[in-house]
């Protein structure tokens, strides 16, 4: 009974022996593979804890350099900020954070480079749209409308469609279409939720250009029933 035993044990032994010679090697290559896939994920996330944590130090060291208006400090910390971490929501935060700074500086220029960095670099869509309405707001000061209108052309989301609208508006009021911009006026009216203020606000802008929107809302009721 022993020996049947022994020579059962041996034919597995032998069995396994064989399927190992046979399958052994491509079983530990594909170990290695998932056990190094496996590493690389966790050095992954653990490469982009790091490097959140080390950008949202440097967003708060530029977020005291513009409450404390250090124009200097803030062009350093803003700068390594786009040397290391350019790919974080950390450093489009602050390119949007430094620009308004600028503009309150009167540095035009500082404020387009950083806005024109955010618009570029972020792959936000968000962040992108407000870089870029932005950018339209300092380009219509400066009267330079053709520009302006061409950002203001460019693809936005969809949550941004109202705004886009509003300074469309706003543009071309200041290059005297009237018609276009009650167009685009009512527009922004349209597509602003009528609880926010800013719908308000274009209100405000269609009553200056002789709109009565109040008395429009009231025709369309009377329509609708």
């Amino acid at each position: 009974m022993a020996n049947h035993l022994d020579l059962e044990e041996q034919e597995q032994l032998d069995q396994i022996k064989h399927f190992w010679k046979q399958y052994g090697n491509g079983i530990t290559w594909l170990l290695i593979v998932v056990l190094g896939a496996f590493a690389s994920w966790n050095f992954y996330h653990y490469w982009q804890r790091s490097q959140a944590q080390q950008a949202a130090a440097l967003f708060d060291e530029v977020d005291r350099a513009v409450q404390s208006v250090d124009a200097a400090r803030m062009d350093r910390v803003f700068s390594d900020m786009k040397d290391k971490f350019s790919s974080t929501a950390f450093a489009q935060q602050a390119g949007l954070l430094v620009a308004r700074q600028y503009i309150n500086l009167g540095k035009q220029d500082s404020a387009k480079a950083a806005l024109g960095w955010v618009a570029e670099k972020s792959s936000d869509a968000g962040y992108q749209a407000l870089a870029r309405l932005r950018l339209a707001s300092i380009s219509m000061e400066s009267k330079n409308f053709e520009e302006a209108l061409s950002l203001l052309n460019m693809t936005y989301p969809a949550s941004f469609d109202a705004l886009v609208a509003d300074r469309k508006g706003d543009l071309f009021v200041l290059q005297g279409d009237k018609a276009k911009a009650v167009a685009e006026y009512e527009k922004a009216h349209r597509l602003f939720d009528p609880r926010t203020e800013y719908r308000r606000l274009v209100e405000v802008k269609l009553n200056a250009l002789g709109v009565d929107v109040g008395r429009q809302d009231q025709v369309a009721i009377a329509a609708g029933k």
